[in-house]
Order: C-alpha cells, then sequence, then structure tokens
C-alpha cells in the first residue's frame, strides 16, 4: 500500500501558509500606511462661549456677549500632491451676535487665515509650501497617530509658540473615551498695534504703538487615542492692550474664559474618530489576529491531512521484455 496526497489537503495548507504570512503584513506594513494624515480633508469646529468683547463702534470694551469662533480646515490636494505632506490651509474667525452672520469671513470681529505643512505620518511641521506662520512643535488641530500618555507640545497660534498640553486621564465625549490633555498661558507679549492714545491710558497722544498682550485662562483638549483627531476643545483666551512700556492692561480686546466646541461639533469629531480609528483597529489588531489564528488551523489541519493521505493499493510492476530471457521453443 502507498499513500497518495488529495488536492483538498494542499489546498487547506496553502490557504493557511498565506493567512500566516498575510498576517503580519497587515500589522507591520499596511496598517502604518493607512495612518496617515488626509490631504484631502475639509472640516469645521465650531467653539462658542459668553465673555468681553471691544465694540469698535462704541470704542470700548463691552461684557457678557456671546462669541462664536469657527475655525475651518481645507486640504490643497494639488500642492499636497506635489510635496508629499499634507497641506491644509485654516481659517479662523470670532465673532460676537452683532457680526453673523456674515456675508464676508472679513467683516468678523477677527478673521486670521495660516496655512500649516506636516508631515502625514509624524505630525510634525514642514517648512515649505508657504507655510504661514513658522508653526513648531508635535501637534496643531490634531494630535499624532497613537497618542501616548504623557506631555505635547502644542501649537499656539495666537501666542506664535508652543504651549505644553499635559496627559490628564481619560474623559468621555458623547459616550466615546479619549485622552484629556490641559494646559495654560501666562500673559505674554505678542506684537504691537497702532492704536488712539485714549485707548492705553494716554489721553494727550493722538496715536500710539500699544503693546498686545495674550494669556490663555486654560486649554482642555480631549483626543481620540488611535487617530490624534480632538474631539472636544476647550480654550480661554485674553487679548489685551498696553501703552508701551506698561506694567497692567489698559484695554481688552477678547476675554474668555471657556469657548468650547458646540454639541454638533463634538458629534462629528466623535464619529469620524469611531470610523477613522475602526479601520485602523480592523486593519492593524482584528484582521491580523483572524488571519493569523485562521492560517494556524487550516495549515494544522492541511498538515496533518497531507501526511496521512490515502492509502491505495501498489500496482504490479510490469515485466520488462526487453531484459527478460523468453523461453526457448523446441520441437
Amino acid at each position: 500500500m502507498r499513500r497518495t496526497t488529495s488536492p483538498f489537503s494542499l489546498i487547506m495548507l496553502g490557504l493557511g501558509t498565506f493567512l500566516l504570512v498575510l498576517a503580519p503584513l497587515l500589522a507591520w506594513y499596511v496598517q502604518p500606511r493607512a495612518a496617515v494624515n488626509p490631504i484631502d480633508i475639509d472640516t469645521t469646529a465650531v467653539y462658542t462661549g459668553r465673555g468681553s468683547v471691544f465694540d469698535t463702534d462704541r470704542i470700548e470694551t463691552v461684557p457678557d456677549r456671546k462669541i462664536t469662533v469657527t475655525q475651518r480646515v481645507r486640504g490643497n490636494v494639488e500642492d499636497s500632491e506635489r510635496s508629499g505632506n499634507a497641506v491644509w490651509d485654516v481659517t479662523t474667525t470670532v465673532d460676537t451676535d452683532k457680526s453673523l452672520p456674515a456675508a464676508d469671513p472679513h467683516d468678523a470681529l477677527d478673521f486670521v487665515p495660516h496655512r500649516w505643512v506636516m508631515d502625514r505620518k509624524t505630525n510634525r511641521p514642514v517648512h515649505c509650501c508657504g507655510e504661514k506662520p513658522y508653526i513648531e512643535g508635535e501637534a496643531y488641530l490634531k494630535f499624532p497617530f497613537d497618542v501616548q500618555k504623557r506631555s505635547y507640545q502644542w501649537w499656539d497660534n495666537t501666542l506664535g509658540d508652543t504651549v505644553v498640553l499635559r496627559y490628564r486621564g481619560t474623559e468621555k465625549v458623547q459616550g466615546y473615551t479619549g485622552y484629556k490633555f490641559t494646559g495654560s498661558v501666562p500673559p505674554t507679549r505678542t506684537g504691537t498695534r497702532m492704536v488712539p492714545g485714549s485707548l492705553v491710558d494716554q489721553p494727550e497722544r493722538p496715536q500710539v504703538l500699544a503693546e498686545e498682550w495674550y494669556a490663555n485662562h486654560g486649554f482642555e483638549l480631549v483626543v481620540d487615542q488611535a487617530t490624534g483627531r480632538v474631539i472636544y476643545a476647550q480654550t480661554g483666551p485674553k487679548r489685551t492692550l498696553r501703552a508701551p512700556g506698561g506694567k497692567k492692561d489698559a484695554a481688552v480686546l477678547l476675554d474668555s474664559r471657556k469657548l468650547s466646541f458646540t454639541t454638533e461639533t463634538q458629534k462629528e469629531a466623535v464619529r469620524q474618530a469611531k470610523r477613522d480609528s475602526g479601520q485602523l483597529r480592523l486593519v492593524g489588531t482584528t484582521l491580523p489576529i483572524g488571519a493569523g489564528v485562521a492560517g494556524v488551523l487550516l495549515a494544522a489541519v492541511g498538515g496533518v491531512l497531507v501526511a496521512r493521505g490515502r492509502k491505495e493499493p501498489e500496482q504490479p510492476t510490469p515485466s520488462d521484455t526487453s531484459t527478460t530471457p523468453q523461453p526457448t521453443l523446441t520441437m
């Protein structure tokens, strides 16, 4: 008796081997290449809160006004493909009910356009492609993929520098758990602005090159661990004017202890975080584990079947007439 191998056992063995090769390939090759910042992003985040603002018509600071900050991020696909980086154009507007709705964002209380260019994998700033301003740090608008439980250098565009955001545990946003980070900014001089002297307690001077100062009562960000997407943001900006060399604020341009994501913005951020982190988890964990387990089982069963084979009877070996002597015919 001899053994033969069936096609079915060979197919199982081959499929199992393929899955065993595919599993690490998905985890170590495909998943890292899927974790990249998009170049075709188009998203809007809205913050609301109350605070004091400078009324340019009344030439004075008015308290307890509703403040709306709108931040729109759009990817420049052409420049991104040309450079190999993610090129995002960002516009930030600050409005009160008086300036909303505005047909032109330039009519807002404050309007700031800028461009952020970053490495698509690491999230690190890349200084090219008309970047403005010169952005630094590890995170801005979003954190890197695979967020760690440590402090991060977050770029504050109003400050023109980075702020240390410290890890503070986990927190739920719309039922979804993320990593919480907090930080603040002490009063810091950020520039100068030509204003009437009366605004900075120098009425005898028609124009004064006043100092612009900025502080932040506190940042609070909740971030999706897998993707680095911000699912909740809260900020407390304070912008003031001081007389040249002054030690105290003479005029308040903007002061709010809390401007935070609207409920709609939170829900949309959570929806996108669930979708993107789910895709990364599928490619990086679920499929590799499934492929590995299935590969082991199929390869084991296929190997056993190949080893056993099917028993078949031995076929008689035909005699070789060229070597076997033929009987002699005698009379």
